[in-house]
């Protein structure tokens, strides 16, 4: 009794370090949270129900990874410009709202074919644009440098939650309606779909119990940058280049060598709480002087975890796999975002910048790495076999990943410097009131 009222205690003093932060941050993270139960449907379940009904053609799930891949950029691009006459929390919920309408009209298709895909994952394309163009730009205009680790510490800490509930849920569920008879497996899909909308209004409704504010000024493209902004683009490159496999893989791989639905829940749930709660402790605990070591040590699980799949290259590889992707993907994103962050905090001030232009620009970095890595799978599929690809393309990709160490010491490096040039003039970087100014040094 006593060690449970000990935890409740330690519980109830988490609930209240949340309530001591900024309301606007506290807002952004529910809706956040919300759309997390969403997201896994759209990574994984989509890309299964392009496997399961055209006779397990991966090379399909490639070209519409490419398509949403191609959408982004575009969409950030237009996002640019709608922010000078529509509020931010419109675009941003439009964004999550839009991730529905794309899978509902992939579940009304007759035949899966080429271009119903593409088109279906330009529509989803367009939903991770909005979404991801104003929720970084929330995130950077409702943190400052000294709580972002909690912030994508929490946020991180429950998408691996529902990255792993999700899955199992919606694994049991479309296995289920075979083999106890409720329903075929397409109405399944469509019943999640609506699920699905019914989350994204939820969370549409939470954005806008707050008052966001567009950015200030209203120029976004630019074409001249910083040195250390073309290192940022270059981590950028490297992170996408990941991305495209991440998403598409865990299905393909799962599909190909055990063959279902339901495995991807049930791999996705081992090991995964635990990564959670030490994502939590991270954030809550770690400084930002942590981020390149949490960085260093999720790329080198990920690279063990190729390793595993290209040598076994079995249902135990996969799993293997599964496992250091699980939790790969949130120790990376929750050291490479604050870094981010902190980068456009410098050099939005240093250059007198939109804080959006930075965020629009880095979107095309990582527009880049997709395309690449997307690009060389299809290569190999098509000129080598789809063995070796599935085998060994993750593994080149992990690689290439860890040149993302030096260059992400180099950045943190610069952007911890007090003092540097601007334009010529001596100016330093100092916190007043959270956040950060860039005044003339006397």
């Amino acid at each position: 009794m006593a060690a449970v009222t000990k935890i409740l205690k330690k519980a109830l003093s988490e609930y209240y370090f949340f309530l001591s932060n900024p309301r606007d941050m506290r807002v952004l993270l529910i809706t956040n949270m919300i759309y997390a139960f969403v997201l896994p449907v759209v990574d994984i379940f989509v890309s299964a129900y392009i496997m399961r009904f055209t006779n397990n053609d991966f090379t399909l799930v490639a070209y519409y990874q490419l398509a949403i891949y191609t959408g982004i950029p575009l969409t950030f691009f237009i996002n640019g410009f709608l922010l000078k006459k529509i509020k931010i929390a419109n675009l941003y919920s439009f964004g999550m709202l839009l991730s529905g309408i794309s899978m509902l009209f992939m579940m009304t298709l007759d035949h899966l074919n080429f271009a119903g895909v593409v088109f279906s994952g330009l529509i989803m394309g367009a939903s991770f644009g909005f979404f991801w163009a104003n929720r970084d730009f929330l995130a950077l205009d409702t943190t400052n440098d000294k709580n972002r680790n909690y912030y994508y510490g929490l946020e991180t800490f429950f998408f691996t939650i529902t990255s792993i509930i999700i899955p199992l849920i919606v694994g049991w569920f479309i296995i289920s309606s075979k083999t106890l008879g409720w329903f075929g497996e397409h109405r399944a899909y469509q019943m999640i779909t609506l699920c699905v909308f019914i989350l994204t209004i939820i969370s549409s409704i939470v954005i806008h119990r707050e008052k966001f504010k567009n950015p200030k000024q209203k120029k976004f493209l630019h074409f001249h940058f910083d040195r250390l902004w073309h290192k940022m683009l270059f981590l950028a490159g490297l992170k996408g280049l990941a991305q495209g496999y991440l998403v598409t893989a865990p299905a393909i791989l799962i599909m190909y060598l055990i063959g279902d639905e339901g495995s991807l829940g049930t791999i996705q749930a081992i090991s995964g709480i635990v990564t959670a709660i030490v994502l939590y402790l991270l954030g809550r605990f770690s400084k930002p002087e942590h981020r390149i070591y949490i960085f260093t040590v999720g790329l080198l699980i990920f690279v063990a975890g190729t390793m595993a799949n290209a040598i076994m290259f079995s249902a135990t590889g996969a799993m293997v796999f599964m496992l250091a992707m699980v939790l790969f993907r949130p120790l990376h994103d929750i050291a490479y975002f604050p870094i981010q962050m902190r980068v456009i905090d410098v050099l939005s001030r240093k250059e007198k910048r939109n804080e959006f232009a930075y965020i629009f620009n880095h979107e095309f970095g990582l527009f880049v790495g997709r395309v690449f890595g997307l690009v060389m799978f299809l290569l190999l599929t098509h000129y080598v076999s789809e063995v070796f690809a599935l085998k060994y393309s993750l593994l080149i990709i992990a690689l290439l990943q860890l040149i993302s160490v030096p260059v992400a010491k180099m950045v943190i490096k610069h952007t911890s410097k007090e003092e540097f040039k601007s334009n010529g003039q001596d100016v330093r970087l100092r916190d007043v009131d959270d956040k950060l100014v860039v005044e003339p040094l006397v």
